[in-house]
């Protein structure tokens, strides 16, 4: 069931309400997603974040912050999550997180824009991510949730994550792009 005092429309739009809505990482997943060996997808993911977005009057004018920390990426197999942490890639003991900051939001058509400032390896560049409002509902206890799906293709030499290896067959063991996912569950705080 939908929490109408939790959702609103704005210009025949429904969107959350006013407030600071916290992302409950037990409902919520942070992920990427890269080519290995240009042919299958590898799925990674963040165990430990923190974040929030707080709704304004005008959706607009909204805000979300997300850290991620950069040790918890986990893709289920140990020898790589491994090399994810080291220098070649995350390098986890001098970065320790990874920030989002958002800088916009927009209506773009169905979905949303959210523009904002992506932290890795303390390199700071924009990005753009696709975000879609899934809706408001009340868990069992009658906490409002808010749902949203987000996700952006990535270039990983803008953040200098510039480690490969060439195949003999052409093309390299990881793709240069990347995909950021995220499935995201809020409470209104």
């Amino acid at each position: 069931m939908s929490d109408n005092t939790a959702t609103r429309s704005v210009d025949n739009r429904l969107v959350p309400a006013v407030g600071t809505w916290i992302i409950d990482p037990t409902h919520t997943t942070i992920g990427a997603v890269a080519r290995h060996l240009m042919v299958t997808k590898v799925r990674g993911h963040f165990t430990s974040f923190s974040g929030s977005f707080t709704v304004a009057e005008n959706p607009k004018d909204s805000t979300v912050e997300i850290t991620m920390d950069a040790a918890s990426i986990t893709t289920g197999t140990e020898d790589r999550d491994n090399h994810l942490r080291s220098a070649d890639f995350l390098d986890v003991e001098n970065y320790p997180t990874l920030v989002f900051r958002s800088t916009s939001v927009e209506e773009d058509g169905d979905i949303w824009k959210l523009t904002g400032d992506l932290t890795i390896r303390d390199i700071t560049k924009p990005i753009s991510l696709d975000l879609t409002f899934l809706g408001v509902t009340n868990d069992p206890w009658d906490n409002a949730k808010a749902a949203f799906e987000a996700s952006a293709e990535l270039e990983r030499k803008e953040w200098n994550l510039t480690w490969n290896v060439p195949l003999a067959q052409g093309g390299v063991l990881v793709s240069d792009k990347f995909k950021i996912e995220i499935e995201a569950q809020a409470t209104l705080s």
